[in-house]
Protein backbone atom coordinates (compact mmCIF):
# COMPACT_ATOMS: atom_id res chain seq x y z
CA UNK A 1 0.00 0.00 0.00
CA UNK A 2 1.26 3.46 -0.86
CA UNK A 3 2.15 5.66 2.09
CA UNK A 4 1.65 9.40 1.74
CA UNK A 5 3.65 11.86 3.84
CA UNK A 6 2.70 15.51 3.99
CA UNK A 7 4.99 18.12 5.53
CA UNK A 8 5.65 21.84 5.70
CA UNK A 9 2.76 23.02 7.83
CA UNK A 10 3.03 25.35 10.78
CA UNK A 11 1.80 28.50 12.44
CA UNK A 12 1.78 31.59 10.26
CA UNK A 13 0.33 35.08 10.55
CA UNK A 14 -2.42 36.24 8.21
CA UNK A 15 -0.90 37.30 4.92
CA UNK A 16 2.00 34.91 5.32
CA UNK A 17 3.14 32.01 3.16
CA UNK A 18 3.90 28.33 3.52
CA UNK A 19 4.95 25.60 1.11
CA UNK A 20 3.63 22.12 1.70
CA UNK A 21 5.23 18.97 0.33
CA UNK A 22 3.75 15.56 -0.41
CA UNK A 23 5.88 12.48 -0.86
CA UNK A 24 4.91 8.87 -1.42
CA UNK A 25 6.58 5.54 -0.93
CA UNK A 26 7.88 4.31 -4.25
CA UNK A 27 8.20 6.36 -7.42
CA UNK A 28 4.49 6.45 -8.01
CA UNK A 29 3.36 10.06 -7.83
CA UNK A 30 4.58 10.77 -11.34
CA UNK A 31 2.05 8.29 -12.74
CA UNK A 32 -0.98 9.87 -11.11
CA UNK A 33 -3.12 12.97 -11.21
CA UNK A 34 -2.57 14.41 -7.74
CA UNK A 35 -4.52 16.72 -5.49
CA UNK A 36 -4.43 18.58 -2.21
CA UNK A 37 -7.29 18.47 0.24
CA UNK A 38 -7.91 20.06 3.60
CA UNK A 39 -10.11 19.50 6.60
CA UNK A 40 -10.93 22.33 8.96
CA UNK A 41 -12.18 21.66 12.50
CA UNK A 42 -15.78 20.54 12.44
CA UNK A 43 -15.92 20.42 8.65
CA UNK A 44 -15.66 17.74 6.00
CA UNK A 45 -12.50 17.24 4.03
CA UNK A 46 -12.55 19.28 0.83
CA UNK A 47 -10.62 19.31 -2.41
CA UNK A 48 -8.63 22.50 -2.99
CA UNK A 49 -6.20 21.91 -5.88
CA UNK A 50 -5.16 19.29 -8.39
CA UNK A 51 -2.48 18.75 -10.99
CA UNK A 52 -2.55 16.26 -13.84
CA UNK A 53 0.35 14.15 -15.01
CA UNK A 54 0.72 16.64 -17.83
CA UNK A 55 0.84 19.61 -15.48
CA UNK A 56 -2.68 20.97 -15.93
CA UNK A 57 -3.95 22.54 -12.71
CA UNK A 58 -7.30 23.34 -11.14
CA UNK A 59 -8.24 25.16 -7.96
CA UNK A 60 -11.17 25.63 -5.67
CA UNK A 61 -12.54 29.16 -5.75
CA UNK A 62 -11.55 29.64 -2.12
CA UNK A 63 -7.82 29.36 -2.92
CA UNK A 64 -7.62 30.43 -6.56
CA UNK A 65 -5.04 33.14 -7.07
CA UNK A 66 -3.39 32.48 -3.70
CA UNK A 67 -2.31 28.82 -3.84
CA UNK A 68 -0.20 27.11 -6.48
CA UNK A 69 0.10 23.36 -6.93
CA UNK A 70 3.16 21.94 -8.65
CA UNK A 71 5.00 18.70 -9.03
CA UNK A 72 8.59 17.56 -9.36
CA UNK A 73 8.37 14.15 -10.94
CA UNK A 74 12.09 13.20 -10.60
CA UNK A 75 11.76 13.92 -6.88
CA UNK A 76 8.41 12.14 -6.70
CA UNK A 77 6.97 15.12 -4.83
CA UNK A 78 3.95 17.37 -5.13
CA UNK A 79 3.94 20.86 -3.63
CA UNK A 80 1.38 23.42 -2.55
CA UNK A 81 2.63 26.99 -2.35
CA UNK A 82 0.24 28.97 -0.19
CA UNK A 83 0.40 32.76 -0.20
CA UNK A 84 -1.77 35.46 1.34
CA UNK A 85 -2.95 33.03 3.96
CA UNK A 86 -6.16 33.76 5.84
CA UNK A 87 -7.46 32.49 9.18
CA UNK A 88 -10.05 30.45 7.28
CA UNK A 89 -7.22 28.48 5.67
CA UNK A 90 -6.55 26.89 9.05
CA UNK A 91 -6.91 23.14 8.56
CA UNK A 92 -5.09 19.85 8.27
CA UNK A 93 -3.82 19.51 4.71
CA UNK A 94 -3.61 16.20 2.89
CA UNK A 95 -2.55 14.97 -0.51
CA UNK A 96 -3.89 12.04 -2.50
CA UNK A 97 -4.72 11.18 -6.06
CA UNK A 98 -7.60 13.05 -7.65
CA UNK A 99 -9.62 9.87 -7.24
CA UNK A 100 -8.52 9.36 -3.61
CA UNK A 101 -6.91 6.07 -4.55
CA UNK A 102 -4.75 5.59 -1.49
CA UNK A 103 -5.14 5.65 2.26
CA UNK A 104 -4.89 9.10 3.75
CA UNK A 105 -1.62 10.15 5.33
CA UNK A 106 -1.41 11.93 8.66
CA UNK A 107 -1.63 15.34 7.02
CA UNK A 108 0.13 18.52 8.03
CA UNK A 109 -1.43 21.16 10.26
CA UNK A 110 -1.64 24.73 9.00
CA UNK A 111 -2.70 27.37 11.48
CA UNK A 112 -3.18 30.96 10.37
CA UNK A 113 -3.44 33.26 13.34
CA UNK A 114 -2.07 36.50 14.68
Amino acid sequence: QVQLVESGGGLVQPGGSLRLSCAASGSILRFNDMAWYRQAPGKEREWIASISRGGNTAYADSVKGRFTISRDSPKNTVYLQMNSLKPEDTAVYYCNTISVTWNWGQGTQVTVSS
